[in-house]
């Protein structure tokens, strides 16, 4: 069974974790001690929802859970602390802060421990979320026990919704630019004129001129899309946000 933990303090642990060259223990106080913690904990690093979905969602969210009393956004995976590192480095989730449960301690501590050698994974843990405030668990969010690798219930619009219910989360911009691009530049400081975070996809570098149309229908930058609209250059931007 799956149980919740919610009310209890979190299990006292140690971490080992790689920062840099060094070696450097973490303890479960230092996470937590003084602090509201979301915390979201997955099978593994690089695995497919966790990489696309998960993790993702957590980073692009953030903003909007650290302006709702979030001071700390934890993943807690039962990888060693270069896997971490790598994915980490390799999702470019820069408010995401990721713990190695590498013994799966912490894990076992929360009952979250479950056999995944079908995988070849071993001891692995299940997916789950939780806020935890000073220590103390407040709210748990596990998913069902289904066959597989059920994703419902932990993901970061949940969290958000338990939150604050009327948080307003940020639109999923992307603008296609050029490197010394006058418009683009115009059109990137509208967008953080206006708190507006977005996606830059430079042509040349993150895709080509041929996606570009591909996706737009037009060869000139910049080209912006909010929440799946094409908006159009930076004019067109300019009357949309007016």
């Amino acid at each position: 069974m799956l149980n919740s933990k919610e009310g209890q303090a979190v299990p006292q642990v140690t971490f080992r974790t790689r920062q840099g060259e060094q070696w450097v223990d973490v303890t479960t106080d230092q996470i937590f001690k003084g602090k509201t913690v979301v915390v979201f904990s997955l099978p593994g690093a690089f695995t497919p929802t966790c990489s696309s979905t998960h993790l993702p969602r957590y980073n692009e969210l953030a903003p909007v859970l650290f302006e709702n009393g979030v001071d700390d956004i934890v993943c807690v995976s039962v990888n060693d602390t270069f896997v971490m590192n790598a994915w980490l480095a390799d999702q470019e989730a820069e408010h995401i802060r990721v713990i190695p449960d590498g013994n799966g301690e912490f894990t076992d501590g929360m009952g979250m421990l479950v056999d995944k050698q079908d995988l070849g994974f071993g001891k692995r843990s299940w997916r789950y979320s939780m806020l935890v405030k000073d220590g103390i668990i407040e709210k748990m969010f596990i998913e069902p026990n289904k066959p597989g690798d059920p994703f419902e219930v932990s993901d970061a619009d949940t969290m958000l919704a338990y939150i604050n219910p009327e948080a307003a989360k940020p639109s999923a911009i992307t603008v296609f630019s050029k490197p010394g691009c006058p418009y683009c530049a115009r059109a990137k400081q509208m967008l953080l004129d206006q708190g507006m975070r977005f996606e830059e996809v430079v042509i040349g570098q993150d895709a080509t001129s041929i996606s570009l149309k591909a996706v737009s229908g037009r060869a000139t930058v910049p080209q912006i899309f909010i929440d799946g609209r094409h908006i159009g250059g930076s004019d067109e931007l300019a009357q949309y946000l007016a």
